[in-house]
């Protein structure tokens, strides 16, 4: 029950796996952020007066979404590049020969992935969840100027019977609620009915006051200007400020927040609490990563075994991904309990490849 009989073997061991762990992520990064603004960059430049800073902006807003989602793939990599290595070079029979059990060789590089997981937690929750949900506003509003606030929303749509109102930005949160740039379609069964538009909308107890306001006739074609108006007093302050929760652009705190809004006010929260889950089971996967790749290590090198056993790591480490998606995709449709999706496959597979370990090795 030793599993770290030598200090100085732990370290080298862990020093080689993050060191491995970190040049493939950065190479993955580097590649897929490449393809990537080759792919956006003329949306981006199509906005007049866009530039070079634009363009900066972008990576680093995207880069933290691409190190998120390929950290795992990086620790698995790592994981075959390291266990490979050992073995092609006869240190791990050195190490079977000094008394180490599988488990064993294997410690070092768990508890590191463990730091991994962790790192990969606070790193999610500080810096990828606000640039996405950057990201998600600048996209919306195709690479023009990114609003101030930190709690905006752009573009939002919301229904009151046949009539669609859309915000250009909904800032705060409550009955503090201020829309700007409101286009309001006035609709009958056959059509549209009038068109109005106005600068700013905030709520009262009376319904939203909408100022600066310029309504359209569709049936007689004329134009009429007013200072103000009330509209929607059906329509409440949630319905703007809850639309389109996305967990990925949220923190773990500040989606637990949107999710109990959203259950008072009677909306359905099934993907959202998967996806709450997801933020803690997602960055542990890292840890299944030198257990998944773990077979890699094992066997005579001079068997000519070890191509088909490093294959046999990345097979199961990206079976895990697939079912890993396949659940979360599940559980946000309410085909899985949000717990079952979030937990079942990282279970699955640590259990797997404990199986696979000491069938081979113990």
């Amino acid at each position: 029950m030793d599993f770290f009989p030598s200090r100085t073997l732990a370290i080298y061991m862990a020093k080689m796996f993050i060191v491995r762990t970190l040049a493939v992520l950065a190479l993955l990064v580097l590649v897929l952020q490449a393809l990537d603004l080759l792919g956006e960059s003329g949306k981006i430049m199509a906005y007049q007066g866009n530039g070079e800073a634009e363009l900066w902006t972008y990576v680093s807003l995207r880069a933290p979404q691409l190190v998120a989602r390929f950290l795992p793939f990086s620790v698995l990599l790592g994981t075959i590049i390291t266990l490979a290595t050992l073995n092609q070079n006869s240190e791990v029979i050195s190490m079977k020969a000094g008394g180490l059990s599988a488990h064993q060789i294997l410690a070092p590089l768990i508890v590191t992935s463990m730091g991994v997981a962790l790192v990969s937690f606070v790193f999610n929750e500080t810096i990828v969840a606000p640039a996405t949900a950057r990201l998600s506003q600048w996209e919306k509003v195709e690479f023009g100027p990114i609003p101030a606030e930190s709690n905006v929303r752009t573009n939002v749509w919301v229904k009151d019977g046949n009539n669609l109102i859309n915000a250009r930005t909904v800032t705060g949160r409550g009955n503090d609620v201020v829309l700007q740039d409101i286009t309001i379609y006035n609709r009958t069964e056959n059509g549209l009915k009038s068109l109005m538009q106005g600068d700013e909308a905030r709520f009262t107890d009376k319904g939203w006051k909408l100022t600066d306001v310029t309504q359209f006739d569709v049936i007689s074609g004329t134009e009429e200007k007013k200072a103000e108006i009330l509209i929607g007093d059906s329509i409440r302050p949630d319905q703007f400020t809850l639309t389109n929760v996305d967990a990925d652009s949220l923190s773990i705190f500040a989606l637990h927040t949107a999710i109990g809004e959203l259950e008072r006010a009677g909306r359905p929260t099934m993907s959202l609490k998967a996806g709450w889950w997801h933020k803690i089971s997602g960055p542990m996967s890292s840890i299944l990563m030198p257990l998944l790749g773990a077979v890699a290590a094992f066997g005579l090198a001079r068997s000519g075994q070890l191509f088909l056993r490093a294959v046999i790591g990345m097979a199961l480490g990206f079976a895990y991904f697939v079912a890993d998606n396949f659940a979360l995709a599940m559980g946000n449709i309410g085909a899985y309990p949000t717990l079952l999706a979030a937990w079942a496959p990282f279970m699955l597979f640590f259990l797997i490849g404990e199986t696979v370990l000491i069938r081979t090795e113990e």
